[in-house]
């Protein structure tokens, strides 16, 4: 019998999937753009054309399950399906679409999930890591103290932000000042919820996850093909976030489809992504960041292993 494991990540702007065997070989890893998180903000439901796309991707998903043998699965759905109405329908039928079980997580969930996946290769480091996984609706935030892993979830995500403050196009004075008020007030309410960020200010070393620093990674690369073993790991500056978020601020999102590292999907949203992780770099007052490919779908790979 297999004994090969699956993780689906249905997340607010992308749908996952990482098929691992007993020994934690990736047999199949998967993404597609499905913006679950479309709309959520201003109707406070998963919208008609959002469910499709993530019910088809979903579709997709439990051929590649099936394929693979995989004996056990678990799907996990974040920060799109906390704030809709219809979060609990979605759920119910994702989990009879892939025949696995699903499971809406907790923001301190994700971020612990996340930690696990980014953390598990990296080499040993004196400062503490802190991982910062910038999701499409949320962002979350976390660090293990004390031998107990910590997590803090940021409402702020790069679909969020694109959508209450920024826009899809080419960032204006008045756009800047919203994203920039939005980010710092939630980055204040994070640090009043987990007083322990401060003793990290300064002091961390920052690792970061997920389609916003993938992406970054990709851009800062010049890749045209993606290449994991280019993007994971892959060391850069808070300079570097500057400039790709200067640069791209003047564009429009057709103009910055046409860069060599762009993912279809992300050139209305990354912007927004690279503002948030800016202002993280920012707060914490570091100025290198390192990105994981290893994220919250190893994490919860691991735990069904």
């Amino acid at each position: 019998m297999s004994s090969n494991v699956a993780a689906l990540d249905c997340g607010s702007n992308s749908t996952r999937l990482l098929v691992v065997d007993a020994d934690r070989r990736t047999l199949a890893r998967e993404m597609r753009i499905t913006r679950l998180a479309e709309g959520v903000d201003a109707t406070g439901e998963l919208t008609a054309p959002a469910l499709a796309r993530s019910y088809d991707v979903l579709t997709h998903f439990r051929a590649v399950l099936d394929h693979y043998e995989v004996a056990r699965g678990l799907l996990v759905a974040t920060s799109a399906v906390r704030d809709a109405a219809n979060g609990a329908e979605f759920l119910a039928r994702a989990a009879h679409i892939t025949g696995v079980s699903a499971r809406l997580l907790r923001g301190e969930e994700e971020a612990a999930y996340s930690y696990a996946g980014a953390t598990r290769d990296l080499a040993q480091d004196a400062r503490p890591t802190l991982v910062v996984d910038i999701g499409g609706g949320s962002s979350e935030l976390a660090v293990c103290l004390a031998g107990v892993v910590r997590g803090y979830s940021m409402q702020l995500g790069c679909v969020r932000v694109t959508e209450r403050a920024l826009g899809p196009g080419i960032v204006t004075p008045a756009q800047d000042a919203a994203a920039r008020a939005m980010i710092g007030a939630e980055l204040d309410r994070a640090f009043t919820a987990m007083p322990a960020l401060s003793t990290l200010v300064g002091a961390a070393r920052l690792v970061g996850l997920a389609g916003t620093v993938a992406t970054l990674a990709q851009l800062d690369a010049g890749l045209r093909v993606y290449d994991r073993t280019a993007v994971h790991l892959r060391l850069m500056t808070s300079e570097d976030v500057t400039r790709w978020r200067t640069r791209l601020a003047a564009l429009t999102p057709a103009e910055r489809l046409t860069l060599p590292g762009m993912v279809p999907g992300r050139e209305d949203v990354l912007v927004a992504g690279l503002y948030i992780l800016s202002m993280v770099m920012e707060r914490f007052r570091v100025n290198d960041l390192l990105s994981s490919e290893d994220d919250i779908l190893d994490g919860v790979a691991a735990s069904l292993i």
